[in-house]
């Protein structure tokens, strides 16, 4: 419990996973409250996107880095976004074969973990590329059009041209991820 009460950094990266049961609740009591809750939705997510700034900057500036925080904190953004696109879709918000989008963004979260997942015991690390915060970014701007697109004029058009753009943007950096990995993999069949 320590490494999270001393931590700031650490509480906001638990604060951000604790919101998300949060939002997906707003969105069920939306067919009764209306636009009301789905903007109440739209701030708390708005927040949790802040935070996922701030426990980098705290990190940063106040130098408390922590093996937990490392592991939780890109957990965490894998967790906020998966789990508003799959509420997104159920909640008819992203529909038809925009849904391709959303299964593309999924297969590439998977794709370079695995990757991770396998390379991490052999001391190989795969850093966060610029592209992939550039798509973390345009990922969250876009989930957040599409909370408001039932009750935001052109929030639903912006929201799918942002996410066409975070999805291409997830394309490329999984490359990135994939065919770096597949040279380490290489290289240590050659070794052998």
């Amino acid at each position: 419990m320590k490494i999270i009460t001393n931590n700031i950094p650490n509480t906001l990266t638990i604060m951000r996973i604790l919101m998300i049961p949060l939002m997906v609740i707003f969105f069920y009591m939306e067919a009764k409250h209306g636009s009301t809750v789905i903007f109440l939705c739209f701030f708390t997510y708005v927040f949790a996107a802040i935070t996922d700034y701030f426990d980098g900057f705290f990190a940063r500036k106040l130098n408390q880095h922590s093996a937990f925080g490392t592991f939780l904190d890109p957990i965490s953004d894998k967790i906020l976004v998966s789990v508003l696109l799959i509420t997104l879709v159920a909640f008819d918000r992203i529909t038809g074969l925009w849904t391709i989008l959303v299964m593309l963004i999924f297969t590439r979260e998977f794709l370079v973990s695995g990757m991770r997942e396998y390379l991490g015991p052999k001391k190989i690390s795969m850093p966060v590329t610029q592209i992939a915060k550039l798509k973390t970014t345009v990922q969250m701007v876009a989930i957040g059009f599409l909370i408001l697109s039932n009750h935001s004029p052109y929030a639903y058009e912006i929201g799918l041209i942002l996410l066409t753009l975070a999805t291409i943007l997830t394309i490329i950096s999984g490359l990135q991820y994939f065919f770096k990995g597949v040279k380490h993999i290489k290289d240590e069949q050659t070794e052998n």
